[in-house]
């Protein structure tokens, strides 16, 4: 252990020590003293210096004795300084070296020692307010007694700010905590218990609501305080809301400045409705009042049935229940409005429920483009003939077979009596000739040739709008009557008459076209399409009513906006031969010709349909393609505009042609909107499009 002391006059060995202590100070460092002869400075200087040196110059410049344990062992120091110091200063930065390199100085009466930080706790030290300064790296011990709050709780919210040879510790029976530490340390720490240790001032509130409930608004704020920290004493944490229902008045009680901020709060929820009242008007702007009004009936019925389900059935204490009970909803269809009256809370909801469904939607035009070709060609040919020998003695023969719809028979019958040819019994080309007399053999022959060429090119293209999601349909055709049945009766009061009966049903035949739009969150249209185009046939094959070709598709399909997909087709090619003849004689080489009849039938059809949708997301698309289709209309008027004529037949009259669209009217500025306003004005037509002639096809 080595010994520094200033103040008695040392032997021998200690003035040799301190003359070689003096000489080392004057070798590692300048020590510049100030001119006067009073109020010394210093500017030390040390570089690699050892320690101990640095403890013999600050006695010699301080006066201090010091005692350094051996553990203090020879560490190297530096220290720089560029402005001269008094020697407290130089002292107080002694202390800071001390403290960088894990030594402490502790002070028993004259003497200050020189240990190593951990066993500073052990030894005596002074308190901070009486003699050491609150900046001071001096060991001190402190009590502080805590007023307000519980000191045991203190202890771990500041042991992380106690170094490990520092010591904190509190005392329950008075409340006070005990800290050792460096002075600048302990006031830091006295400072903080001096902002924890706040009185707790506990007081009730009763805050009466003028315009909210008092439970509702307890429970809102509920919400917002229920993440305080659980400590005890922090700020918030010991606040307690009560409603009483009765008065309709909040119960508050905790620290003064949170009450002050949940008052504020409670102030700013307690403010009437601005539309006044539980009752409200809402005026729909797109959906039906009527149906929005049951569909809330039974969303409230299914909230309230689900609550009391999983309250174990008891109904009438569930809030559901009670909302349900209180809530009435019926619908203006003159005014297209909803009127409701229910609790605040199911009134948001409810509200919210009809701001999601009272949306514009969007609307979806569909061209569908049919485009059929069809060639149907038909030929018979053949001789019909008979001889009549019965006069002459020999036998009667013929080859009679229908060709074209009649035979020789049938004209034979004509000529006797021109009443029996219908109008479409003989069709064809007919060449013959024959004898008939009252004696002798007589004969006839016929020759019967026909061709039908039927050439069909139909391009159909019916378009149709509708809203997201809503089924239309669109129907072009003629109602044709066909033959079901008939029959005759005899009329008992008319002579026994017969009375000819046919029943007769209509079918549909045209373009009849069936589709429902779904718009999906992209571009993309799902469309279930029902598509049928049917006509009457011009085939020759005999029949007893009419023909009809139908086409139909039913399908559900994918597309996108814009876009042209194929929905099906058809193509087809048939190619038929027919013959009829004797057998034997049929295929003679030419002679054959006079024992046959011959028919061939081809029939080629191309059927292709097409559908192209398009998404009219606002007031503007739809009027665009609404002036584009109404100007090619009005185009194709002007172009078959009235003809020069030397004799007009109607002379002053004109062909009527489609009027010009009107200008666009001004838009009017836009009013605030509140939810019991009324529902605004139509939307004005945006401004005219330049005319425009549309595709053929999409």
């Amino acid at each position: 252990m080595t010994v520094y002391n200033q103040t008695r006059r040392p032997r021998a060995r200690a003035a040799r020590l301190c003359v070689a202590a003096l000489g080392a100070l004057l070798a590692c460092s300048s020590v510049a003293q100030a001119a006067e002869p009073t109020g010394a400075r210093i500017t030390p200087n040390f570089k690699d210096a050892d320690i101990t040196q640095i403890i013999e110059a600050v006695s010699a410049a301080t006066g201090k004795n010091f005692i350094v344990d051996p553990r203090v062992g020879r560490q190297q120091v530096t220290m720089l300084s560029s402005t001269p110091m008094t020697p407290e200063a130089f002292y107080q930065a002694f202390l800071s070296i001390l403290q960088v390199h894990g030594f402490v100085a502790v002070q028993t009466g004259n003497i200050i020692k020189i240990i190593p930080d951990a066993n500073a706790r052990q030894f005596p030290s002074i308190d901070l307010p009486d003699r050491v300064s609150s900046t001071s790296d001096e060991i001190v011990t402190q009590v502080i007694a805590v007023r307000n709050v519980n000191a045991a709780q203190l202890v771990p919210i500041l042991r992380p700010l106690i170094p490990q040879y520092g010591h904190l510790a509190a005392y329950p029976a008075s409340n006070m905590l005990i800290i050792s530490d460096r002075a600048n340390n302990v006031n830091r720490i006295v400072r903080i218990i001096r902002r924890i240790d706040q009185s707790n001032d506990a007081e009730i509130e009763v805050i009466p609501m003028q315009n909210a409930s008092a439970a509702d608004v307890v429970r809102v704020v509920s919400q917002l305080v229920a993440g305080a920290a659980a400590a005890e004493g922090a700020a918030g944490t010991n606040l307690k809301l009560v409603a009483d229902d009765r008065s309709n008045s909040i119960l508050l009680s905790g620290e003064q400045s949170a009450r002050l901020r949940i008052k504020a709060l409670i102030a700013h929820l307690d403010t009437p409705l601005e539309s006044g009242g539980d009752t409200q008007v809402r005026y729909l702007r797109y959906s039906d009042a009527e149906k929005i009004a049951a569909k809330l009936k039974e969303q409230i019925t299914g909230v309230a049935a689900a609550s009391s389900g999983s309250a174990g059935g008891t109904t009438a204490a569930t809030p559901a229940a009670q909302a349900e009970r209180n809530t009435t909803i019926w619908a203006d269809a003159e005014n297209n409005a909803l009127v409701i009256t229910a609790p605040p809370k199911t009134m948001r909801n409810l509200m919210a429920i009809v701001d999601k469904l009272d949306i514009r939607r969007a609307q979806v035009l569909v061209q569908a483009v049919i485009a059929e070709v069809r060639a149907d060609k038909t030929a018979e040919l053949g001789i019909n003939w008979a001889i009549d020998g019965s006069k002459d003695n020999f036998a009667v023969g013929g080859f009679i077979q229908p060709i074209a719809g009649g035979s020789i028979i049938d004209i034979i019958r004509g000529i006797d009596d021109p009443t029996s040819i219908s109008p479409t019994a003989v069709q064809g080309t007919t060449l013959g000739g024959g004898r008939v007399k009252d004696t002798g053999t007589n004969w006839a022959a016929v020759l019967r040739a026909i061709r039908n060429d039927a050439d069909t090119n139909i391009v159909a293209t019916p378009s149709i709008v509708t809203l997201d999601n809503q089924e239309a349909q669109i129907k072009v055709a003629q109602e044709v009557p066909f033959i079901t049945g008939q029959y005759t009766n005899t009329g008992s009061g008319n002579n026994g008459a017969l009375n000819p009966f046919q029943t007769v049903q209509r079918e549909e035949v045209g373009i009849i076209l069936k589709i429902t739009p779904q718009i999906n969150e992209g571009d993309a249209v799902i469309l279930k399409i029902e598509q049928e185009a049917s006509s009457l046939s011009t085939s020759t094959a005999t029949t007893v009513d009419l023909i009809t070709n139908k086409r139909v598709i039913n399908t559900s399909l994918l597309v996108e906006d814009g876009g042209t997909i194929v929905l099906g087709g058809l193509i087809q090619d048939e190619d038929r031969r027919g013959e009829q003849r004797v057998p034997f004689l049929g295929r003679i080489p030419l002679i054959g010709e006079l024992f046959k009849v011959r028919q061939a039938s081809k029939v080629k059809t191309n059927l292709m349909v097409f559908i192209q949708p398009k998404i009219l997301r606002d007031g503007v698309q739809a009027s665009f393609e609404t002036n584009a289709k109404y100007n090619y209309i009005r185009g194709e008027q002007q172009r078959m505009g009235p003809k020069f004529e030397v004799l007009p037949m109607l002379p002053g009259q004109k062909k009527s042609v489609l009027p010009p669209l009107p200008p666009p009217a001004p838009k009017p500025e836009p009013a605030p909107q509140q939810e019991s306003a009324p529902p605004p004005q139509a939307e004005p037509a945006p401004a005219q499009q330049p005319e425009a002639t549309p595709p053929e096809s999409p």
